[in-house]
């Protein structure tokens, strides 16, 4: 991969970094709190590109090295797959890049004509609740319902014992989730950083649950607090339930993780 082919998979890579910045495409992959950083590394890139081209340009608009444009005639009078340099008996050796360096561009590709669906019921009932004891809460309405995040509600529910919830109708949005025995849950995945810590949190659903659930379908819930909680089978953690009144399907989010658990 010569130096041109270097500087246009920095500079895709880099407006394909801007692309995923400006949209909702980068909340599939980091938190929204890293933007700022995406976009940088984006400017970044492109810049490392365009700096590539133009010493690239300077080098060969000075005529230099010599060697090196005999080294490219060599090559283009070859093969035209490699390079070639002059030993000390002025003897041109054409040597072959390798091709797998061109493995390099296949993330890239994934990146533009890819858009991987967020985490969803398979990773979470694959995985232990992520719940964690917060530093503190944030005061609730006096009045009117209560829409609370699933970190929020599932929190307030084990290590409140649901105290600022009693008698208050709660909503609550999530994707679904069935265990090997058909228990639905209610899940956001919560993230410190990326993807790739993603940990789920979950609600197990109980009261008036739509009798045909399909996993990975969002609903917004309506309902009330309840003393009732389990284990989870993978860690142990505890997993509260919320009383249903209500379900109403709703479209994914833009931004599908939940940042709040570790507030």
């Amino acid at each position: 991969m010569n130096r041109q082919a270097q500087a246009a998979v920095l500079f895709l890579t880099g407006a394909a970094l801007l692309h995923a910045g400006f949209t909702d495409l980068y909340l599939r992959y980091v938190k929204a709190g890293l933007q700022p950083l995406l976009l940088l590394a984006g400017v970044v890139l492109i810049a490392a590109a365009l700096a590539t081209v133009w010493y690239e340009w300077r080098g060969r608009k000075q005529g230099e090295p010599q060697g090196a444009e005999k080294a490219d005639g060599a090559a283009l009078a070859g093969d035209g797959h490699g390079s070639a340099d002059l030993d000390d008996d002025g003897h041109d050796h054409v040597h072959r890049e390798p091709r797998i360096s061109w493995l390099l561009v296949l993330p890239l590709l994934a990146l533009i004509l890819v858009a991987p669906p967020a985490l969803g019921s398979y990773s979470a009932m694959r995985t232990g609740t992520a719940l964690q004891k917060p530093y503190g809460y944030d005061n609730l309405p006096a009045a009117g319902p209560l829409r609370l995040s699933v970190v929020d509600y599932a929190s307030r529910a084990v290590y409140q014992h649901g105290r600022t919830l009693d008698g208050r109708q709660i909503k609550v949005t999530g994707f679904v989730a069935l265990d090997h025995a058909g228990t639905p849950y209610l899940v956001r995945m919560a993230l410190n950083c990326c993807a790739a810590d993603a940990q789920p949190v979950k609600i197990g659903l109980t009261g008036k649950v739509p009798p045909v659930l399909q996993p990975d379908k969002w609903l917004e819930v309506t309902g009330t607090y309840t003393t009732r909680e389990v284990k989870d089978p993978v860690n142990n953690g505890p997993i509260p339930f919320l009383q249903v009144s209500s379900a109403t399907p709703v479209a994914t989010p833009a931004d599908p993780y939940d940042e709040t658990w570790n507030n």
